[in-house]
């Protein structure tokens, strides 16, 4: 407005000077034409300011300005010294390439090829929207080494306005010799290992046809995310590939994770405290430990998970379907409006389950009731087959038992020679509608299988 003003005074000052030079009977026609379009020139000037100082504010307001997309030159991965021949450690060209896309807000690609990377890191904030276009696969060293706990093999951190298009990029942990040192049912830690992929603070952006294969440890770690979007994402490693969890979620706001084809030897979802207004949907889960939320209860200070919907999936061959799960002598916690619609179990051991007995490798207080309350949950229209008998295993803390606790339309069948598929259940009293087979709660949950 400042700008408006100065050249609202201009054009007064031209006028007065028009007036008196007609008065002294000298020419004003080209005066004036001068005049206007310096005037012309101040005020499109001004605007121009004005202009930029809104997006200036509204970007620290954090606003997000509609159409911002990735600017500046692409950057072609191999114009900074990458090599692609799968022997070659291409960390440093990557680094480079990054550290100029985040200075300026523009693209890399990365052709067809096989990328040796020891580790990256990937950080922000960035001056504006940066995207990664592979065309090209990253591979991790197979050799293991100790990391800092909770350390990734790939790290994007504290970015906004990010999006990563893989175009079915393969990022490949080369696991196999990870797997055999892990000592996770020893010691019950299993952080020394790296983790695949890690997104930690990322804020409206989208992560797109990217797989996963064979990862040291958890192949996907989201954590302090806000509006993120996960779309065609695969994970791939055998059934003997301990303790890696295909996609983790914790202490995330507005994840959604819209299709996704997920083999590995753990959780296929695993959803951590903190974790709010997120949505799974067509997953197809198996080999795995089924789609968890949980475990809960393990650390104090845990944030409540609460606004979950797992939807429209497939589970197969898995040793869970749906479950959550809290530890025995746990800290006080909280999980609620929790929705588990329309899944396809396949082959199933306990395809629904509540575990708040949690206690893997016996490293636990067996015996002391979980804290953890689990209320709103709904488990609805699920169908197909069961591996084990107990179909249905709802075992809340009779410390502080499950409240509106819903099931409504489940049809699980067991073809097994022990008979019939079963309900169990303890310290619940469900909310029941619809068919559903097994009857529910003909016989009490007991810990175990």
């Amino acid at each position: 407005m400042v700008g408006f003003r100065r050249a609202s005074g201009v054009l007064l000052v031209v006028l007065v000077v028009m007036a008196t030079t007609i008065v002294n009977g000298t020419p004003v026609v080209d005066k004036a034409k001068d005049a206007a379009e310096s005037v012309g020139d101040k005020v499109s000037e001004a605007a121009t300011t004005v202009g930029d100082k809104a997006k200036d504010a509204a970007a620290s307001v954090g606003v997000k300005v509609p159409g911002a997309k990735a600017g500046g030159a692409s950057l072609d991965i191999k114009a900074s010294g990458a090599k692609g021949d799968g022997k070659t450690d291409d960390s440093a060209a990557f680094a480079a390439a990054w550290k100029e896309a985040c200075a300026a807000g523009s693209t890399i690609t990365v052709p067809k090829g096989e990328y040796l990377v020891e580790s990256l890191e990937f950080k922000g904030p960035c001056k504006g929207p940066v995207t990664l276009e592979l065309n090209g696969n990253l591979k991790a060293p197979a050799t293991v080494k100790t990391s800092k706990p909770h350390s990734g093999w790939i790290d994007f951190e504290n970015i906004a306005d990010f999006t990563l298009n893989g175009n079915g990029a393969i990022f490949d942990g080369q696991g196999s010799l990870a797997w055999k040192a892990n000592d996770c049912a020893k010691t019950g830690k299993c952080n020394s290992l790296p983790i695949n992929i890690r997104f930690t603070g990322l804020t409206n952006s989208k992560i797109k046809s990217i797989t996963s294969t064979n990862s040291k440890l958890f192949h996907m770690n989201i954590l302090n995310c806000k509006n993120i979007t996960l779309e065609d994402i695969g994970i791939d490693a055998p059934p003997e590939s301990l303790n890696t969890d295909g996609i983790h979620i914790g202490r995330s706001n507005g994840v959604n994770l819209l299709g996704a084809k997920i083999k590995t030897g753990d959780d296929c979802v695993s959803i951590g405290d903190g974790t709010e207004n997120l949505i799974v949907e067509n997953v197809e889960c198996g080999p795995g430990h089924g789609i968890s939320i949980g475990s809960l209860g393990r650390y104090p200070n845990e944030q409540p998970v609460k606004g979950v919907t797992v939807r429209k999936c497939l589970i197969k061959n898995t040793d869970n379907g749906v479950r959550i799960k809290t530890w025995p002598g746990s800290p006080p916690g909280i999980a609620s409006n929790i929705l588990f619609e329309d899944i396809t179990m396949d082959n199933v051991s306990t395809p629904v389950l509540i575990d708040q007995e949690y206690c893997p490798y016996g490293h636990c207080k067996a015996g002391v009731p979980s804290k953890v309350k689990l209320s709103d949950v709904t488990i609805k229209n699920i169908k197909g087959t069961s591996a084990t008998k107990v179909a249905v295993k709802l075992m809340c803390s009779k410390g502080v038992p499950c409240t509106n606790i819903a099931l409504a339309d489940i049809n699980l069948v067991h073809n097994g020679k022990e008979g019939p598929a079963v309900s169990a259940c303890s310290n619940i009293k469900p909310i029941l509608s619809g068919k559903l087979v097994p009857a529910a709660c003909t016989e009490v949950a007991k810990t175990g299988p």
